[in-house]
């Protein structure tokens, strides 16, 4: 990574399964930079004003999963709201580089909400990565505070869209952040209504003292009830436990369904 001057969000979100993913041949690169253009209250990536992108990323990235040898490869971003089209170029070449270098390397995309444009999210689309994710982070109630810049429904149009272009649809959220339990089974439940298939579920871990705080933490039966649930409500695979994060297992999960 430091080679090719790429960032991963296991190291710039600080996410605590970096080893156990790549030993297992599994990674999350970060595209457009390491500065976020918004500033969530629980994301350790740094706020900022970032430099313009860099039209060769997406040939470095698909260097790096090369030189890696990963068979499945997750691509996030920093949010680009300053970019006309959010960087939604950048993230369909970096998916096609990907697909021509490692032919035999399954594409995961985990997308910002391109301030609800379709257009943008087309441009992902038609690039053809195996599965679409968009995180709905937490409960509607708690986005002024935890996710200002975003909101909710437009993330569950984000899923919506995806998944009737015939997308495998992604999301997620945290708990411990002041959500209750009645709110986390709605969200499921709308999450499924909209299309969504994959869904995680793990604990809040404050990064630093500057970010929200955790106000409690989840028992692992908690989590263990959550995925029961939403195995009855319909998800298609779901993952829930103190550690989990986005992508974690999402090598398994896109082969349970065949993506």
């Amino acid at each position: 990574m430091r080679d090719r001057r790429l960032h991963t969000v296991c190291q710039e979100a600080r996410c605590p399964n970096i080893y156990e993913c790549w030993e297992r041949r599994s990674a999350t690169l970060m595209i457009l930079g390491d500065i976020c253009t918004r500033s969530c209250g629980f994301c350790s990536v740094k706020t900022g004003r970032p430099p313009y992108p860099d039209e060769l990323e997406p040939y470095r990235v698909a260097a790096a999963v090369n030189a890696m040898g990963l068979h499945h490869c997750v691509i996030t971003s920093v949010t680009r709201d300053e970019l006309p089209d959010g960087g939604a170029s950048v993230w369909a070449e970096t998916v096609r580089q990907i697909h021509k270098q490692v032919p035999s390397c399954g594409v995961e995309v985990l997308i910002p909400d391109f301030q609800g444009a379709h257009t943008a999210l087309q441009r992902v689309i038609d690039a053809g990565p195996e599965i679409l994710g968009h995180n709905l982070e937490t409960v509607p109630r708690l986005y002024p505070r935890v996710r200002p810049q975003a909101d909710y429904n437009r993330s569950l149009d984000v899923i919506r869209y995806a998944r009737e272009q015939g997308m495998t649809v992604k999301s997620g959220i945290m708990l411990g952040i002041g959500e209750r339990a009645s709110e986390v089974l709605q969200l499921m439940t709308e999450a499924i209504a909209a299309g969504c298939q994959i869904f995680t579920i793990g604990q809040y871990l404050q990064p630093t003292r500057n970010h929200l705080p955790v106000e409690r933490y989840v028992t692992p039966g908690e989590f263990s009830q959550y995925r029961a649930e939403g195995l009855r409500l319909g998800f298609k695979a779901v993952e829930a436990g103190p550690l989990v994060r986005s992508s974690y297992h999402a090598d398994e999960q896109a082969a349970l369904l065949g993506s």
